[in-house]
């Protein structure tokens, strides 16, 4: 990538595919684009996730070249009632900066009736944003039809109301017209439908008119609900590829084609209206079936998009106002009473309550919140009232971004896909070839090897029957969907049990693992120490002349110095010298060093309070207190040394608690086979402690924040290979939620972040736990080879299900009804498998 180069990613989602194919075919127009970086289709959620430059391209130019291969994109619609309209001049500015919007498609502004309407992008622009760039304009804007609509939903059910209307219409025409062949075959119509037997015992034909009939009902069957067929056949082939739409309108083509002579009476024989109609109804329910299950994948990214409230109890200028949700702004003072969902991200400045955030924690029990605390939108306030000032409103919110990190997820492509996306970008020409080699056998060869075959009428007619059932039993679909079907819902799945997957990648990697690396302070245990012990060598005074007890005046001294720090275990003497109500000094020269500890100048003193490292680097002697160390680290307790002016004074302990839920956690994972480690700063002893407490099974101690990486790395190097070669070598995931856990997220295999720890440990981790629980790594494992195996599944059915029934079709053991029928269904029968994810207890 050129040094500079900005990058734009747009979300568009497609209308029009119907294999994968049809993904194929729009990834590579997009890439022919000057301009374009990386384009990925998903087949499953119909969306094109694009990552373009816009100094070369625009959104016009890339909409363009998906309609030009085919295909449409779903837009919504909006009418705005807008005041403030003064004259025609007004009506045309708005006009004018609504089409400069970005995701706009279409704008028209009536002065006459004071209303906009506004054709748009949905995953680009929201309503929410056209009311603001309009209100930004110097109008406003009130929405006609309440609630805003969700235009993608929106876009998708109206295609699927065209499906199911095409799919009446055929269905309305077939029945009568397979009853008619079917009783027509069978001699079950009255003696008028029948020409009279010329001898006794000879076979009854139907009379001419009757093709007529069949014709009459097979035709708009063909042509209207078979048209898309066509068209999107065309729309291929123009574009250099083969497609579903050229495998049914082949094989309904040649049988509808075939029986035009018969009917004209151009040629003796039967006709194969009903074969044709058929075909083309089958499909058409299977598709609209598949398109009603492909629905249901996203049914967890719409649970979440509806936790969202409609609006909010704002405070401005001293007075309470309702006001719809996109209106709050950061800062706002937001009331919140009972039983309400909280709108928006924010910290509580007034009253407490208990909230319910098992909605996006997957936590069962509600969580108090008192002044001070973050509250997070979509959440449920249970009993008390409170207020809290807005601190992430629109697209920054907790609820936004994980919306956001699912749909990532969901459009991804998994490794796992790439062998069903090589197969078929060959599958729909190698069928082709199969269909007219049967046709050419069975017309050819076959009577010349079987002189006595009891042809169907004739060996063309024969042949002809072979081919259509080839090219319909093929489903290039079934291959398309196997694998994000199962991502989607895996995915979704994942989010309602407060587990985040950032691609699909690491969905397929978490399945993998066989070690778990865990970091100790905020993983393993709560990550909140506490000082228990403070020891010192003698008795220290604060100012010449007064005496205070050694112990206080050292915390004293070492809060003071902590009190600039964040690591947890300075936090934990800042918060013991607070709870005393000690006053503490200013701080010169403060200085960290990471994983050792801090120092500075305190009252004259020079204080260096840290660890043994520490003190060995800086060459201070430990003055007699080995003995309590090595007592202290016996009880699990972190030792840290507190050196004044060179010398050791004492020590403060400080211990933290195993979290909740721990040990249960590790010992699922114990049970899915998985080697656990703890990976901690801490000295052998302490962490020795912590690890039975817990059931590690291995310790790996006092390592250096910028170690972490490195040990991993060992670890990936087992039996000698390398981090690149995946194979035979253990997967390594790193569990860990503080910014010095970045590097070893990103170093692993699998980063799982603990959610309770910082943003920056988040975006290095393809994996997120929301809750914080440890339990949640074992699930994150379970889910993923769950997801996997069916995946798997999928997989094999559609690979199964062409190899077996495509020869099978060629050599005469499928009629193409039938094979219409398998075609339709093993679509369908894929989602379905993928949709049981949805019902799993992990």
């Amino acid at each position: 990538m050129a040094l500079g180069m900005e990058t734009k990613q747009l979300i568009l989602p497609i209308t029009g595919m119907t294999c994968a194919n049809c993904v194929a075919t729009i990834e590579r127009n997009l890439k022919k684009l000057d301009g374009i970086q990386n384009a990925v289709v998903n087949l499953s959620s119909e969306r094109a996730s694009v990552d373009y430059d816009p100094g070369k391209l625009e959104l016009p130019d890339i909409i363009a070249r998906i309609e030009r291969a085919g295909y449409g994109i779903a837009t919504g619609e909006a009418d705005f009632v807008i005041n403030r309209l003064s004259d025609d001049s007004d009506a045309r500015r708005l006009e004018k900066t609504l089409h400069k919007l970005r995701g706009v498609s279409d704008a028209h502004v009536a002065l006459a009736s004071g209303k906009a309407h506004v054709r748009y992008i949905p995953t680009i622009i929201t309503q929410a944003e056209l009311r603001q760039e309009i209100k930004k304009a110097g109008f406003e804007a009130v929405e006609l039809g309440g609630e805003t609509e969700d235009a993608e939903a929106l876009a998708r059910r109206r295609e699927i109301d065209s499906q199911s209307s095409l799919l009446k219409i055929g269905l309305l025409f077939t029945l009568p017209l397979f009853l008619l062949a079917m009783a027509r075959d069978l001699n079950l119509l009255p003696a008028i439908f029948y020409e009279p037997a010329s001898m006794p015992g000879m076979l009854v034909e139907s009379k001419w008119w009757v093709n007529w009939i069949m014709l009459a009902l097979a035709a708009p069957v063909q042509f209207y609900v078979g048209w898309q067929y066509y068209i999107g056949a065309y729309k291929a082939l123009r574009n250099g590829s083969a497609n579903m739409d050229v495998l049914i309108a082949m094989g309904s083509s040649a049988a509808f084609i075939y029986s035009l002579p018969i009917t004209f009476g151009w040629l003796n024989g039967h006709v194969y209206y009903e074969t044709a109609a058929v075909i083309i109804t089958l499909i058409r329910l299977g598709k609209y079936l598949e398109a009603k299950a492909k629905g249901r994948t996203s049914e967890a990214i719409k649970k979440l998009m509806g936790l969202r409230a409609k609006s909010a109890h704002v405070r401005r200028d001293g007075i309470e106002k309702v006001l719809p949700l996109e209106d709050v702004r950061v800062g706002d003072i937001v009331l919140v009473h009972p039983g309400e969902t909280i709108p928006v991200d924010g910290v509580v400045v007034e009253g407490r309550s208990s909230v319910d955030e098992s909605m996006l924690t997957g936590e069962s029990l509600p969580v108090e919140k008192k002044v001070g605390d973050k509250v997070i939108g979509a959440t449920l306030n249970k009993m008390g009232s409170f207020s809290f000032e807005a601190t992430k409103v629109g697209k920054e919110t907790a609820l936004s971004q994980i919306i956001k990190l699912v749909e990532d997820a969901q459009g991804s492509r998994a490794p796992i896909q790439k062998l069903a996306d090589q197969v078929s970008a060959v599958f729909v020409p190698i069928v082709i070839a199969v269909a007219l080699a049967a046709l050419v056998s069975w017309w050819l060869l076959v009577p010349i090897l079987f002189p006595n075959y009891p042809f169907i009428e004739s060996s063309f007619t024969t042949g002809l029957i072979r081919m259509v059932a080839v090219l319909v039993i093929a489903c290039p679909c079934a291959m398309g969907l196997a694998t994000p079907t199962a991502v989607m819902v895996g995915a979704g799945k994942g989010a309602e049990m407060g587990i985040l997957f950032r691609n699909s990648e690491a969905l397929e990697r978490a399945g993998k693992i066989s070690i778990v690396i865990l970091d100790k302070t905020g993983t393993i245990t709560k990550g909140q120490p506490a000082v228990t012990d403070t020891i010192t060598t003698n008795q220290l005074s604060s100012t010449p002349g007064q005496k205070l007890p050694g112990d206080r005046e050292l915390l004293r001294l070492a809060a003071s110095l902590e009190k600039n720090s964040e690591h947890p275990l300075g936090e934990a003497i800042w918060a013991e010298a607070t709870r005393h109500g000690m006053n503490l000094s200013d701080v010169h020269g403060f200085r960290a060093i990471a994983g050792k500890g801090v120092e500075g100048e305190v009252d004259g003193y020079r204080v260096v309070v840290g660890n043994n490292q520490m003190m060995a680097t800086l060459g201070i002697p430990l003055d007699g207190l080995e003995p309590h160390i090595k007592r202290l680290q016996s009880d699990a307790k972190t030792v840290i040394l507190v050196a004044l002016d060179g010398k050791a004074q004492g020590v403060i302990a400080v211990a933290d608690t195993i979290k909740d839920g721990s040990r249960e956690g590790i010992a699922l994972l114990h049970k899915l086979g998985i080697q656990v480690i703890m990976i901690t700063g801490d000295n052998r002893k302490t962490a020795q402690s912590i690890a039975a407490q817990a059931g590690i099974d291995r310790v790996i101690a006092e390592v250096l924040p910028e170690g972490k990486s490195s040990e991993i790395v060992k670890l990936q190097s087992a039996n000698g290979q390398s981090r690149a070669s995946r194979t035979d070598r253990p997967v390594v995931a790193m569990v860990g939620d503080g910014i010095n856990d970045a590097p070893a997220l990103a170093q692993a295999d699998v980063g799982i972040a603990i959610g309770t720890g910082t943003d920056v440990a988040m975006a290095a981790a393809p994996v997120t736990l929301i809750s914080g629980d440890l339990r949640g790594v074992a699930r994150t494992i379970s889910l993923s080879r769950r997801t996997l195996k069916t995946i798997r599944q999928n997989l094999f059915w559609a690979f199964f299900y062409n190899v077996i029934l495509i020869p099978a079709a060629a050599l005469g053991y499928l009629n193409p009804m039938l094979a219409a029928a398998a075609m339709a269904f093993s679509s369908v029968f894929v989602v379905s498998n993928s949709l049981r994810l949805r019902k799993i207890k992990v």
